[in-house]
């Protein structure tokens, strides 16, 4: 079984894991009412999806 010869440092570890970041979370403005929201999903400001209100607006 292969053993390795020496430590890893900090340096190289830190340098091999560099592409494992979380991506970038998403935001749109939502075109009924402007609040930021995820793509894909109901606003939750004023609760329309593809123009049609698909849950309760939130109280203001």
């Amino acid at each position: 079984m292969a053993v390795p010869k020496r430590r890893t440092s900090k340096r190289k570890k830190r340098a091999r894991n560099t592409h494992k970041t979380a991506p970038a979370v998403a935001i749109q403005s939502c075109p009924k009412c402007g609040a930021p929201k995820r793509p894909h999903r109901v606003c939750g400001e004023c609760g329309y999806y593809g123009g049609k209100q698909r849950v309760a607006a939130k109280e203001a």
